[in-house]
């Protein structure tokens, strides 16, 4: 993590840089929102009416600012490092704190920006941060059971499947029954202490 003078937030990997959105993206998030539109929409809450403006994406910036600094959540842009390009997003949100220390994983990354491990390397990046710097024990995350790609993303980054919940999001316009998958830090499940 590194804090600039103003206290900016960032979160750097091998390939990418990882920080709140700014009235800049504006620009670039939105036409990655309309070039990825029907690759994201079979996994996402139906957008408002709204959601491609500018005030709504203002808001946005100014409800990332204010959940970082109550810390409440984490919402991050991902960029590549070689271009400065954005290729999606990601957000540990509904951090609760005392006896939960936990808080929820969300994703989304633009069509042309899929497969190609830049997800794996964030939620990596944002696990490791949610362990280590904000002192979590637990990050849930949740995907459609269909949704191949992001439950075989989620295992590979080291959550557990750990049930289903039903209908437990609305997604597309309908209430949707998801697979639940949990990341714990010190995760012991399935080791044993025998020698």
């Amino acid at each position: 993590m590194m804090l600039g003078r103003r206290r900016r937030f960032r979160l750097d990997t091998e390939r990418l840089m990882l920080r709140p959105p700014a009235h800049g993206d504006f620009v670039g998030w939105s036409a990655l929102r309309v070039e990825s539109r029907d690759y994201l929409t079979p996994w996402e809450p139906s957008w408002a009416a709204d959601h491609l403006s500018r005030r709504a994406f203002t808001n946005r910036v100014y409800w990332a600012a204010r959940s970082i600094a109550a810390g409440t959540a984490v919402p991050l842009f991902i960029f590549r490092r070689e271009d400065e390009r954005l290729v999606g997003a990601i957000t540990l949100d509904n951090v609760r704190r005392g006896p939960a220390q936990s808080g929820v994983l969300g994703y989304w990354t633009g069509q042309p920006y899929a497969r190609q491990g830049y997800m794996r390397e964030s939620i990596e990046a944002l696990v490791f941060h949610a362990f280590e710097r904000l002192d979590l024990s637990r990050i849930e995350a949740a995907c459609l059971p269909e949704n191949a790609a992001s439950r075989g993303l989620l295992e590979r980054s080291g959550f557990k499947f750990e049930g289903v919940a039903q209908s437990y999001l609305q997604i597309n316009g309908r209430w949707r029954t998801h697979v639940l998958y949990a990341s714990l830090r010190g995760d012991r499940r399935g080791r044993t202490d025998v020698g």
